[in-house]
């Protein structure tokens, strides 16, 4: 068997846990299939796809995962984010402690969620990579296909909200209709949309702070649920802010400990 193609035998321990390819060592950590390990472990994995009963279905953007080689998983729906303890047995794979947040999420995103949550946790899955893709197939047939993704700077990046948070920890996904973005350049400004309005300002980025500048916005009246999270965003301006970025994904921290997530748009053709 080359090291283009591989194959590995997941089986799925959470009714919730998606979208997971293996290390294939013992353990968490062991030392078992070391060359499956190099090839899927430490990989942020895009999914592209799921298709169950003949029928293909787009995965929600964002929906993404990621196995560590301290043996845990980490990754997104699309809309709500997990994680989980993954042990290996061979060519097997256990995850057990899975978290999962619990936004509610705008229709078609629910229903591909859980389709995809339901196709990774139905028995054994047979993972296949090749060429920074990796499909994972169930014994019915059904499939997930899933692609090797690079991290995303945090400069000329469009940076796509997806969710605010509180300093409790609560989150919930935008309303219908919010498209609200960022995008930082290297002169020190930050533009971009905040769901309803286009906004301006300064930004100064260093030691893991941006230093937002007063915005500069228009002035057209949305329906109040987009004009509520424009407030929200515009809490974030005239003020200094906490990031961290994680790959695809951008965290903003208000001093109020409020938060805002963001992941980076596709690029391109």
């Amino acid at each position: 068997m080359s090291r283009k193609q591989q194959r590995l035998i997941l089986t799925a321990a959470a009714a919730l846990v998606p979208l997971l390819a293996a290390c294939g060592s013992e353990t968490a950590g062991g030392s078992g299939s070391v060359g499956v390990a190099e090839r899927v472990t430490g990989v942020h994995w895009k999914v592209a796809d799921v298709t169950v009963g003949g029928t293909t279905h787009e995965a929600p953007a964002g929906a993404t995962v990621r196995i560590d080689d301290d043996g845990r998983a980490q990754g997104s729906y699309g809309c709500n984010r997990f994680s989980a303890r993954a042990d290996f047995d061979g060519d097997r794979l256990r995850l057990s402690d899975t978290a999962a947040t619990e936004m509610a999420c705008e229709g078609r995103s629910t229903a591909v969620e859980t389709t995809l949550a339901r196709t990774l946790a139905d028995g054994t899955l047979t993972a296949t990579v090749e060429d920074g893709r990796l499909t994972l197939t169930t014994d019915d047939g059904d499939t997930v296909r899933l692609t090797e993704e690079p991290a995303a700077p945090l400069y000329g990046t469009r940076w796509n909200v997806t969710a605010l948070g509180a300093a409790d920890g609560a989150a919930e996904s935008l309303p219908g209709g919010a498209e609200p973005h960022l995008t930082f350049d290297q002169n020190g400004k930050v533009g971009g949309s905040l769901g309803c309005n286009t906004v301006h300002a300064s930004a100064t980025v260093g030691d893991g702070r941006i230093v937002l500048g007063a915005p500069s916005t228009t002035r057209k009246l949305c329906p109040a649920p987009l004009m509520d999270t424009e407030r929200r965003l515009l809490n974030l301006f005239d003020s200094t802010v906490a990031y961290r970025l994680d790959h695809r994904t951008l965290t903003l921290t208000g001093a109020d400990g409020d938060t805002v997530t963001a992941l980076a748009a596709d690029p391109g053709p």
